[in-house]
């Protein structure tokens, strides 16, 4: 391998772990048109695992944005990211697959002040991405969550 290929490798493996970073940070800042500005046209999400919807970008912002509105503080951590780059034969550009453990604590909005977590969950995403003219773009999330803890604050159900 060349420098100039390592290089390349380098810069590619920075802007997709910036990508999955800004992916986190949109959904923890509510921020759904940048959330939606991730995705390729054609891009989904499968939020099934974590008792959601499967769509297209639109549909999963707006789904988002529904159940997260009872959450006063929502943090992602997303961790343990192994990528794989490569091209697949029906498309004209590079493509990449990360997969990435998260963890996931939410705070409810309410009144008793308690420092602990409502919620916390746990699992893996797989994300598919794909190099456009506007750089590396989402065109699958798929979140397999493995688990998931609630206190006992009446509303720790709402997010669910």
């Amino acid at each position: 391998m060349t420098q100039r290929a390592e290089f390349a490798t380098v810069r590619d493996r920075l802007a997709v772990d910036d990508l999955v970073t800004a992916y986190a940070v949109a959904v923890d800042d509510g921020d759904w048109a940048a959330y939606r500005g991730l995705f390729t046209a054609d891009g989904r999400a499968d939020y099934r695992s974590a008792g959601g919807v499967e769509g297209d970008a639109g549909r999963i912002a707006a789904w988002l944005a529904e159940h997260l509105a009872p959450v006063a503080v929502c943090q992602h951590l997303i961790v343990n990211r192994q990528v794989w780059f490569g091209v697949l034969e029906h498309d004209t550009g590079d493509t990449a697959r990360v997969r990435a453990d998260y963890l996931s604590p939410l705070r409810f909005a309410g009144p008793d002040g308690s420092a602990a977590p409502d919620l916390v969950c746990g699992g893996r995403y797989d994300f598919a991405l794909l190099r456009t003219p506007e750089g590396w773009r989402l065109r699958e999330v798929v979140v397999r969550e493995k688990w998931r803890r609630t206190s006992e604050h009446p509303a720790a159900g709402a997010g669910d």
